[in-house]
């Protein structure tokens, strides 16, 4: 066999074999890319993104899409092959797979706490729009959730209204560990609370609720730090005085709560919010109304493009990566509140686009 036929089947035999190896191969990444955007104004699924109930609304124009990033599985192996592809694609990215599931996380536990994630969202999102409009929002402080295995458990219930501890009024969640910690491990605490019963009946009947019951615990030693505690996490419920009802599924974490907040506010007020333009955004918001960065801001500003998006409202602390490869024909506009995202978005709509508050680079 001539040489040059022996060496060309040798190099074949080589690509082939080192082929195999990277398709079968597992490699500790994971992969992002853009992933679709969804019309808060608009429907979903054949149904309205926002509907509300209880409230006068007006008609609406325009987009206020949010934006969302596809990623790999938490059970998904990427390969080699795979792993340089995404490498050398544009509108990919990848990264060690450790970045957006830490170790040991299964694809149950990151399912359960992106929809854990949003739903708190979609909650700071109504609350955040109603206060920008000035329409009251009652709050309360309650047990979200009860540790198994410590004093609370079977004695406390999540939905509980934690109303003092000790005696003294619990105004937000850090009340509660501050109280508590107090004590030292084994010493007694007493916490006055609504149930969670009689608080949602009393929610569904709009009244204010009767029933208080006090229940003493003895505190535990934390395994981490050996304070005092009883096994709870305390949370923020809030009563809303008409019905906001946000309909999307199969999206999770809490990186829509701001376009979520403007869908609202612009349903509840007369005119269009956008003027008619074909804005995006992102960002996590608060009951305050602050918006918060996100996660693949890159990849979300390339599906808002492609989705026809010309303004992207940006978190500030994500304006320098956002700065760094800005699609063409879109424009970065920074926010650091809901407050922000309104004014601009006035701006936008009166054509006094110059005034916009932009990303510089980096």
């Amino acid at each position: 066999m001539p040489r040059r036929t022996v060496t060309m089947l040798a190099s074949t035999l080589m690509f082939i074999a080192l082929l195999c190896v990277g398709v079968l191969i597992p490699v500790p990444y994971a992969e992002m890319s853009p992933g679709p955007t969804v019309n808060t104004l608009g429907n979903a699924g054949g149904e309205p993104v926002l509907r509300i109930s209880g409230r006068k609304t007006y008609p609406t124009t325009g987009h206020l899409n949010m934006t969302t990033v596809r990623v790999t599985g938490a059970d998904y192996k990427m390969n080699l092959v795979e792993t340089v592809y995404g490498w050398l694609a544009h509108d990919n990215v990848v990264v060690p797979r450790e970045t957006i599931y830490p170790e040991g996380t299964t694809e149950e536990e990151s399912t359960q706490e992106n929809a854990e994630e949003f739903s708190q969202s979609q909650e700071s999102a109504k609350v955040a729009a109603l206060k920008e409009l000035g329409i009251p929002v009652q709050s309360r402080i309650i047990v979200s959730t009860v540790v198994k295995d410590t004093p609370a458990e079977g004695r406390l219930h999540a939905g509980d209204v934690i109303k003092a501890v000790d005696g003294t009024a619990v105004k937000a969640p850090e009340d509660v560990a501050k109280l508590v910690r107090k004590h030292r491990p084994g010493q007694k605490v007493v916490f006055t609370i609504i149930p969670a019963k009689e608080a949602a009946a009393a929610e569904k009947a709009r009244r204010e609720p009767t029933t208080t019951e006090q229940v003493t615990l003895t505190t535990a030693k934390s395994p981490s730090g050996g304070q005092a505690i009883v096994g709870i996490q305390a949370g923020t419920d809030h009563t809303f005085p008409f019905t906001i009802d946000i309909n999307l599924a199969d999206v999770g974490g809490p990186s829509a709560g701001l376009m979520f907040a403007l869908g609202i506010v612009d349903k509840l007020t007369p005119g269009n919010l956008t003027g008619g333009a074909f804005v995006a955004g992102t960002g996590t918001i608060d009951d305050a109304g602050e918006v918060g960065p996100i996660g693949g801001i890159e990849m979300k500003l390339v599906g808002a493009r492609k989705a026809g998006a010309r303004y992207f409202l940006t978190p500030s602390d994500n304006c320098a990566a956002a700065a760094a490869d800005i699609p063409e024909g879109l424009r970065l506009v920074k926010v650091d509140t809901i407050a922000d995202a309104t004014d601009s978005l006035e701006k936008i709509a009166s054509g006094r686009t110059s005034g916009l508050p932009a990303c510089p680079a980096s």
